[in-house]
């Protein structure tokens, strides 16, 4: 399994208990919105045990997230659609308008979530294969290196096949050449290669937002043209090459589409975010944008309908939908009525405090300190973090959302880089050195700007 694409969990094993300790390796606190993405998660699976009769009936139970930014709200739908290999879409609801003005059509979305799902299962059928085509592409290289005997027929050359005798000599030659292209010996040599490029058409120049409300996508219309053209590259670059080109020979689009859709239909996440900019009645903000009519728009989706795409009709009756938002000004009860009903679960997420941002810093396997020191490792630097120095750094993101506006836990990124600024830029000439980043060291490069309210509103 490829590194990028982590393998998919046993449903079954996936309890709710088990989603949360996944959840906690990388998000602190916010336990009750990790119960109901969980429970929900569960749900799903719990679903598909259920008698066929029953199985439509069971509705998905959407969920609304309510804190301000930074606390988690994305990261966890993010993190639980990656648990189990789920299709995961994240889209701001301000960004739609209603049928008839200029914007996105909501049913861009779900055109989008199938896009996400057909390369989710397409990259996994050509993990599947990998094997097969590097094999398939090093006999390629092989027949440049070494192009087999021609025999003629009547009209023209054609190659001989494999099981047909060859000079003496050649299978022989062939194997070592097989053996030093395994051990890499005949990378750096150059070799011809004819690969196929893909070329937009011109007109997709143009905006398409305006027909997608119409069913119709450019790309779809006119689709990717393509051209083989012959480069010289070395011979671990056409291997790489030949084996993206066999992979997808291998692989049966026929049915990493059905699956895809299957997928996207039954397992798909949609995360909409900024749900509370479109919850007011009063009209948007100017004469192209009606926040209610967005939310009568969202309606038939989130409720479930039918959507064309150049996949096929696929249902959002089982996607489920979790939105999100700050709700400093608006509330959860001025959505219109049928839309508050498509989300019975509404969790709270609290606002960080300097505690947490201790944790934060330290917990995650992800943490952003693991990052730093990971980053700076890279020049050979060893970055070692005083307890003293986190605490500090905490508290002073903590202050700084005090004092201006809370973002959360993004507080601690600008920090961060304000803090190593110096030490990121002088870092190549650092080589073998250990550097301790203490209290002291924080205030010395922090305190200032955080004194200074004018200037940290511009760096903190």
């Amino acid at each position: 399994m490829s590194p990028d694409i982590p393998a998919r969990k046993d449903a079954r094993a996936l309890t709710p208990r088990a989603i949360v300790e996944e959840l906690d390796r990388y998000i602190v606190g916010q336990r009750e919105a990790k119960r109901a993405v969980a429970i929900a998660l569960r749900n799903r699976w719990r679903r598909q045990q259920v008698p066929e009769h029953l199985r439509d009936e069971i509705a998905p139970k959407n969920i609304i997230m309510i804190g301000p930014t930074g606390v988690g709200k994305t990261e966890i739908a993010r993190r639980l659609a990656k648990l189990v290999q789920a299709p995961f879409l994240k889209v701001e609801a301000s960004k739609f308008t209603e049928v008839g003005y200029v914007g996105r059509d909501v049913d861009s979305m779900v055109r989008d979530l199938i896009e996400i799902s057909v390369k989710l299962v397409k990259d996994e059928e050509i993990t599947a294969v990998k094997a097969r085509a590097r094999e398939a592409a090093e006999e390629r290289v092989l027949d440049l290196l070494l192009p087999r005997p021609m025999v003629r027929e009547p009209g023209r050359p054609i190659e001989l096949p494999a099981q047909m005798p060859a000079e003496p000599e050649l299978p022989t030659t062939r194997d070592k050449l097989r053996k030093m292209l395994k051990e890499g010996k005949l990378d750096e040599r150059t070799v011809e290669v004819e690969v196929m490029e893909q070329h937009s058409p011109a007109i997709q120049i143009f905006s398409q937002a305006g027909l997608e409300e119409m069913g119709i996508n450019l790309k779809e219309l006119f689709g990717q043209r393509g051209s083989k053209t012959r480069r010289k590259v070395r011979v671990g670059e056409a291997i790489d090459l030949l084996q993206q080109e066999e992979a997808s020979k291998l692989v049966d689009m026929d049915k990493v589409v059905k699956e895809a859709v299957h997928r996207a239909e039954n397992s798909g996440i949609i995360f909409l975010d900024e749900i509370d900019k479109i919850a007011g009645r009063e009209g948007g903000h100017g004469p192209d944008v009606s926040r209610e009519g967005v939310q009568r728009d969202l309606l038939p989706i989130v409720e479930g309908s039918t959507v064309t795409t150049k996949y096929g009709p696929v249902r959002t009756d089982h996607v489920l939908f979790i939105a999100a938002g700050a709700f400093h000004v608006s509330k959860p009860s001025d959505l219109i009525p049928e839309l508050q009903g498509r989300f019975p679960i509404r969790v709270e997420l609290e606002s960080l405090g300097s505690a947490d941002f201790i944790r934060i810093l330290t917990e995650p396997e992800n943490s952003l300190t693991r990052q730093y020191a990971a980053l700076l490792e890279t020049e050979g630097v060893k970055l070692h973090w005083r307890e003293d120095a986190i605490a500090e750094i905490a508290r002073m993101a903590a202050l700084a959302n005090e004092r201006m506006q809370n973002i959360g836990a993004r507080r601690l990124h600008t920090i961060l880089e304000r803090l190593l600024d110096e030490l990121s830029f002088e870092a190549p000439g650092l080589t073998g050195q250990e550097i301790q980043i203490t209290a002291q060291y924080v205030q010395e490069r922090l305190v200032k700007v955080l004194e200074d309210e004018d200037l940290s509103k511009y760096i903190l």
